[in-house]
């Protein structure tokens, strides 16, 4: 296949990197996993352009991201609605578009969520590392130079006339999840539960809890009502390693959301936010309120079917 350039960045906003599903397999080596935070926004963004649903996206952080398309190709967007614009027309979302060399691309105003997936028919020509082409900030690897995207930079993908026929696909729009700003997140109590009497289990369950401004893809900050563990216990508990979804109690009593850019921890741990909810953290804003359920594995199993259940059935329609 040709490597064709398509695009040029104008201005890169917040924070846009390249995003697929991760690197699995080193967290023994003190890899994180990377990838993207709303990973059912990802992938119905590649299947959108005819992709593999792990191929590498934009993740764009907040508007502002600007670009000039450098040759015909088929884009979608899924996730955040940041307001994307197609030489200063506004673009439906969830769906994919056909862009021609000249074209502009804009995303100019928070409507809902946080993060914007976009793709493009072909993918975005980067070299994989560890197995993917996720950018990890903190250690500078992945992606494009292991960095966000800035002015200037011009990024290619792979033959993408031969995706052009994928333009006018849509999503069912009554599928897309409601980025509301109030989060209702079902989770799955441990593995240091034990460490927390029932008073403080009990008060983690019902408090409502409002997002620290500081938030970022390492975690999610909370500030609200203060959980302690049994009295004596040590603040800290032996480094392990963690997922993305663990929840954290520091010294402070604040929980913390850990996301995909850790792989360990010391903080006792009273809950895991289940799989079928992880990919809505990529979407929640400082400001924004959250509170737990606690859900049974059995019940967090069968959510999680019914996730890729709903993938599937629209992979499904486009064969």
């Amino acid at each position: 296949m040709a490597t064709v350039a398509v695009m040029e960045v104008k201005a890169a906003g917040p924070l846009t990197t390249i995003q697929d599903r991760g690197r699995f397999g080193f967290g023994r080596y003190g890899v994180a996993p990377s990838g993207a935070l709303d990973s059912v926004a990802m992938r119905i963004a590649n299947l959108l352009v005819d992709n593999p649903e792990e191929e590498g996206v934009l993740e764009i952080t907040l508007p502002g991201f600007t670009a000039t398309v450098l040759a015909d190709a088929v884009m979608a967007v899924a996730g955040a609605d940041l307001g994307w614009h197609q030489n200063d027309q506004p673009l439906g979302m969830w769906q994919s578009h056909r862009f021609r060399k000249g074209d502009t691309i804009a995303f100019r105003e928070l409507n809902s969520g946080c993060r914007a997936y976009l793709s493009v028919g072909g993918g975005w020509e980067v070299p994989e590392i560890m197995g993917s082409k996720s950018t990890n900030l903190s250690s500078g690897f992945g992606g494009l130079g292991g960095r966000p995207l800035q002015k200037g930079d011009v990024l290619w993908s792979a033959s993408p006339q031969l995706f052009l026929g994928a333009g006018g696909r849509k999503f069912d729009l009554n599928a897309v999840p409601a980025y509301h700003g109030c989060w209702e997140l079902r989770v799955v109590l441990g593995p240091q539960d034990d460490h927390f009497d029932k008073a403080a289990q009990d008060l983690f369950l019902n408090a409502v809890y409002r997002v620290s401004a500081h938030t970022d893809r390492t975690g999610i900050r909370l500030i609200g009502a203060q959980i302690s563990a049994k009295e004596g216990m040590a603040e800290s508990i032996l480094s392990e390693g963690v997922v993305p979804g663990t929840v954290q109690i520091p010294g402070d009593g604040q929980p913390i959301i850990l996301l995909g850019e850790t792989v360990s921890g010391g903080y006792r741990k009273i809950a895991t936010v289940i799989t079928a909810d992880q990919h809505v953290l990529g979407q929640v804003l400082p400001d924004d309120h959250i509170r737990f359920q606690a859900v049974t594995l059995r019940e967090a199993r069968q959510a999680l079917w019914r996730l890729e259940d709903m993938i599937g059935r629209f992979r499904d329609s486009l064969s």
